[in-house]
Order: structure tokens, then C-alpha cells, then sequence
């Protein structure tokens, strides 16, 4: 009796470990992943530890950047004193670092191991990405108006917190959702997030749970998952993956020189909110796009009055500088940040110092990526040092001529 006992126990065991212990190692490994000895290496092999979506293969033509010498400044101003930047570079963990002049490459570099052909996690720069499609999807009818609610298109979002929510305010974080984006809190929204998803719960039942906190419209504050909602969106109007919407809408159309990938969740999924990989020469890119308003070769890629109204705001809740109406002292776009003064500046950031940069005065593109294990500690000023540094780099590439 003893041993079937046993035997059955072992059986259970087993069967346990078969089906919940995939789950419990990418808990394990998403609860590490940012680890000071092993983030680098993290952020260009996600596919390597959770699951990825089918790949977005690079064009078959290429574009290809030209290049010119450029040195980098050697400081920049921070907090009213002089910084050298090679070592600002150093402490914020920078992976790659590529500078744009129009369409020339003035400066790349890369860190860590990184190199070219390396498929770096995008974090909440693939937000932006999403945004360029939700207006194609705009401007093709496909999304009637985006003063619609979000129900009228998800149907399962009604009784939830989503109800009525217009996919203009999710577009702006402004969609009233209670929602904790601290990285640095173990029990936040976005850490319970990343842990329920890893452990299988799907992004869309994890968003029928959030509740509304503040009437919509009235307050700037960041929930990735609005993004999400975007994300479901698209899919419902187009009958296509978010995967195979980058791939016709702009991949291959800008001539993207690598493949990328998003990483999914257990429905297959992409988590557009922050899962996209790819080379730091794609995300510049992707930059030059917004540059150029969208066009491309003499083509519209993504509408230009698009591109405009992304980044030009006017609701106060959404200005840059102090607003007791926003819990961020940049202002915010569709899906863009603006870090302000001067207001024409905007960016794709994401969180351990992923950026794209863009100044549309100078004709500047900056992109970014990093492992700035650190980031949870220096947030915010480590973002605001980023536009200091790229500001610099603005203005000596200016003072050439």
C-alpha cells in the first residue's frame, strides 16, 4: 500500500512539473531579468527566455544609410554644471548609440557585446511603433473616428474599467485607468503584469480587470496596458497580427534592414505594449520616418497630418513642465513623449534608457538602447540627463553646419 501511495505521489508530481514548471521558470527568469550580471545579455535574447511571436523578416531591399564623420561633444550640461558624456554613456549601461543627420549616419557605436545585427528589446518604444499603426488603420477607415469608445470595437470590454474609455485618451494616457507603473515596487500593476503574464494569464483578460480611478480625458498618467487595448484594437479591425501589421504597414516599405520579433503571451499575443525587438539601425529607422512626416521614397507610409498631431498637444493635462493634471513633467502625445521646452522635440522612450529621439528643427534622429539596471532608482532623472546628453549632440552636430 505504501508504495502505490508513493508512486502515485510521484506521479502527481511529475504531471505538476510538466505542466506548471514552464511557468515557473519564466516567473523565475522575468523576476531576474534585470539583474546587474546578467541584463545586457537579456535585453538582445528575450526570444532565449520567454516566448516569441513569428519573425518580421527584414526587406529584401534595404535601405541603406550614408555616413559622415562626426566627433562626439565632449560634455553637456546637467543641473547647471558640465558632464562629460563618454562617461554618462558608461554609467547609463548604453548598448548602441546611432546619430542621424537626415539620412546619414554621423555616429554608431555599439556596447556589451552589441553589435549591428543585435535584436534589442524596444521596451515602451514599440508604444510608438503601435501608434504609426493605429493611424494607418485611421486613415484607411478601418477605425472610424478615434473619438469612438473602445467598446464600440471590443465588445468584451464592457462592465470592465475599458467601458466607454475613447481610444483617443488611450492613445494619450489619459484613459483614467488606476494603474501603478513603478518598476521599483515589487507588488505594482506593472511588475503583477509582467508576472501573471509569464505564469499564462492572457493580456486581455489581465486588462478586463483594471478598474477606472478618474474621470477619463482629465489626468495624464502612463498604463502600458492601454497600449494593449490599442493592440487588440488594431487586430479586431484589420483581421491581421499586430506582427503582420509592422511587417506590410512599415517594415518592408521603409527597406528595414533586420528581422524582428515580438515576445507573446500564451494566446499568441504580441505584447505591443513593450515586446518588440529589433537592431538599433531599424529603431533609427523607424526615426527617420516621423523625420520625414511619414513619407517615404515619395510615398505616404503613415500620414503626415498623422505624424503632426502625435506630437502636438494643446489638452492641458497633457502639457510638459509641472501639471498637478499629470503624473509626469513631460507632456505626452499619441503614444510620444514630449520632454518640452522646446516643445517640438518629441520621443519613443523606454524604460531602462530606450530612446528615439527626434528633432524635427535640426533634422536629428538619436536612438538609444541601453541596460541601465539602475534605471528603477533614477528614473526620472535619468530620462531628463538622456535630453541633456541628446540636446548636446543636437547642438554640436549644429554648429557644423
Amino acid at each position: 500500500m505504501l508504495n502505490k501511495i508513493l508512486i502515485s505521489l510521484v506521479f502527481i508530481c511529475l504531471v505538476v512539473a510538466l505542466l506548471y514548471g514552464p511557468k515557473f521558470l519564466r516567473v523565475y527568469k522575468m523576476i531576474h531579468l534585470y539583474d546587474q550580471d546578467k541584463i545586457a545579455f537579456n535585453f538582445v535574447n528575450m526570444d532565449k527566455i520567454f516566448q516569441s511571436g513569428s519573425i518580421i523578416p527584414a526587406s529584401d531591399n534595404p535601405f541603406k544609410f550614408k555616413s559622415k564623420e562626426f566627433d562626439l561633444p565632449e560634455t553637456y550640461v546637467f543641473e547647471d554644471s558640465n558632464q562629460n558624456l563618454m562617461d554618462a554613456l558608461e554609467y547609463y549601461e548604453t548598448d548602441g548609440l546611432l546619430i542621424l543627420k537626415n539620412d546619414t549616419i554621423l555616429y554608431e557605436n555599439y556596447w556589451h557585446d552589441n553589435d549591428q545585427s543585435s535584436k534589442h528589446i524596444s521596451w515602451s518604444v514599440a508604444k510608438s511603433f503601435l501608434s504609426a499603426l493605429i493611424g494607418i488603420a485611421v486613415e484607411r477607415g478601418q477605425i472610424e473616428n478615434i473619438n469612438d469608445p473602445i467598446t464600440k470595437y471590443l465588445k468584451d470590454f464592457a462592465d470592465t474599467g475599458y467601458e466607454n474609455v475613447s481610444i483617443k485618451n488611450l492613445l494619450q494616457m489619459s484613459s483614467g485607468i488606476g494603474f501603478n507603473e513603478d518598476y521599483a515596487d515589487y507588488d505594482s500593476d506593472i511588475n503583477r503584469f509582467a508576472r501573471t503574464i509569464s505564469f499564462g494569464t492572457s493580456m486581455r483578460e489581465f486588462a478586463r480587470s483594471l478598474k477606472n480611478e478618474k474621470p477619463q480625458g482629465t489626468y495624464n498618467h502612463y498604463v502600458s496596458i492601454d497600449t494593449q487595448m490599442l493592440a487588440m484594437l488594431l487586430v479586431e479591425v484589420t483581421n491581421k497580427s499586430i506582427s503582420e501589421n509592422l511587417k506590410d504597414e512599415i517594415w518592408l516599405k521603409i527597406g528595414m534592414e533586420n528581422d524582428a520579433y515580438y515576445m507573446v503571451d500564451d494566446t499568441g499575443m504580441e505584447v505591443a505594449l513593450g515586446g518588440l525587438n529589433a537592431t538599433l539601425r531599424d529603431y533609427a529607422k523607424f526615426g527617420l520616418l516621423y523625420l520625414k512626416r511619414g513619407l517615404w521614397n515619395g510615398q505616404t507610409v503613415i500620414p503626415s497630418h498623422w505624424v503632426d498631431a502625435s506630437h502636438k498637444i494643446n489638452d492641458a493635462h497633457l502639457m510638459p513642465g509641472e501639471n498637478v493634471n499629470s503624473s509626469s513633467t513631460w507632456g505626452y502625445g499619441y503614444q510620444w513623449w514630449i520632454p518640452g521646452f522646446p516643445n517640438d522635440e518629441y520621443m519613443a522612450s523606454g524604460v531602462y534608457n530606450q530612446h528615439i529621439f527626434i528633432d524635427p528643427v535640426n533634422q536629428v534622429v538619436v536612438a538609444k538602447t541601453s541596460s541601465n539596471y539602475k534605471f528603477t532608482q533614477e528614473k526620472d532623472r535619468s530620462k531628463d540627463e538622456h535630453v541633456a546628453m541628446f540636446r548636446a549632440i543636437v547642438s554640436a552636430i549644429a554648429a557644423e553646419g
